[in-house]
């Protein structure tokens, strides 16, 4: 792992030192499961007994099929295996009502419902949240190819177009990292890492709290609890959208895709340094993929490649830079 390709150009005393006075991200990855695990749990209870509504579903072949399901419980991905193989396989997102709705979000109320591929006349909404998606696997390995040796803060990365060439995830590593410069072998690293999640076919859970919940959530990250204020601050219903995907939950401005097994050609091209910023030496690791349903040859993925490992520019938004940058006494704020 990269772990030991970083540990071999620096002490463990440093290390050790670290993990002493910040708590283990084994036991930050624990405290967000529960809560999330508490809240889902929280909310399903709020339907006791079984009603029935409508999904009129939608879309090629499927106009005028009525499919009679469970309010609060029965979603998007319940609906298609009422349907065919196909539709379990292929469908990325749905449309409930003309809204976007992750596959695994509950339906609770009688609806229409049209389920999305990457085969769509136009799949400029499914190929956002693909991106999206891609983001939050870049983030999820990040977050663990360090084990507990070095602290990893996963930044706020504004959205990048698919057409960018590459997606984002804007990091800042222990200040124990600032001169490291990674290898092709820790990128290769990465790329296994997060080859090995796409094997696993996890779902990303979807589940959308409110402020109070989320800020508990990542009680031992004050970057992430002032994303969940500003997030929040921009919902029309106060409220923010969290995903799990196996032990790491996350926050998202947009939906994400069913699962990890969607993602077929992936890999991690570059982690840049972008210069010192509020939280630290900020860096953003990029990388090129592709969905299970549409490949590339090799060599016209050479050339994606090649282009996925230049620095993709973000415009940069107003930011209100924090009072300070975070450190272990104020992180625990559980």
């Amino acid at each position: 792992m990269l772990t030991r390709t970083v540990c071999g150009a620096l002490t463990r005393r440093f290390a050790s030192t670290a993990a002493a006075v910040r708590p283990q991200a084994a036991e930050v990855r624990s405290q967000r499961n529960a809560v999330f695990s508490r809240e889902q749990a929280r909310q399903r209870a709020l339907y006791p007994r079984i009603e029935k509504i409508e999904v009129n579903m939608e879309g090629p072949g499927l106009d005028g099929t009525l499919l009679v399901m469970n309010r609060g419980m029965s979603t998007p991905l319940s609906c298609a295996r009422h349907l065919t193989e196909y539709h379990v396989t292929n469908s990325v997102l749905a449309l409930v009502d003309g809204e976007l709705w992750p596959l695994h979000q509950p339906l609770t109320d009688s609806c229409s419902l049209k389920l999305l591929t990457f085969k769509d006349s136009d799949p400029t909404l499914v190929n956002q949240a693909y991106w999206r998606s891609c983001t939050a696997l870049l983030g999820q390995v990040l977050e663990t190819a360090f084990k507990d040796d070095f602290t990893v803060e996963l930044l706020n990365t504004p959205e990048v177009p698919v057409t960018s060439g590459a997606f984002c995830c804007d990091v800042v590593l222990d200040p124990q990292l600032d001169s490291w410069t990674p290898s092709e072998e820790s990128l290769r690293s990465l790329t296994r890492a997060a080859q090995q999640l796409i094997h696993q076919d996890l779902a990303w859970e979807p589940l959308e709290v409110l402020t109070s919940v989320a800020l508990e959530v990542f009680s031992h990250s004050r970057c992430k609890q002032e994303e969940v204020e500003q997030k929040a601050a921009e919902s029309p219903r106060g409220t923010v959208m969290l995903y799990r995907c196996g032990d790491h939950v996350l926050l998202s401005g947009g939906p994400l895709v069913a699962r990890t097994g969607l993602c077929s050609q992936y890999e991690v091209t570059a982690l840049h340094s972008l210069g010192q910023g509020p939280w630290g030496l900020h860096r953003r690791a990029q990388g090129l993929s592709l969905p299970l349903q549409l490949q590339a040859h090799h060599t016209v993925w050479r050339k994606l490649r090649q282009r996925a490992e230049k620095l993709v520019e973000v415009p940069r938004t107003e930011e209100a830079s924090p009072p300070s940058p975070p450190d272990s006494s104020s992180k625990d704020s559980s």
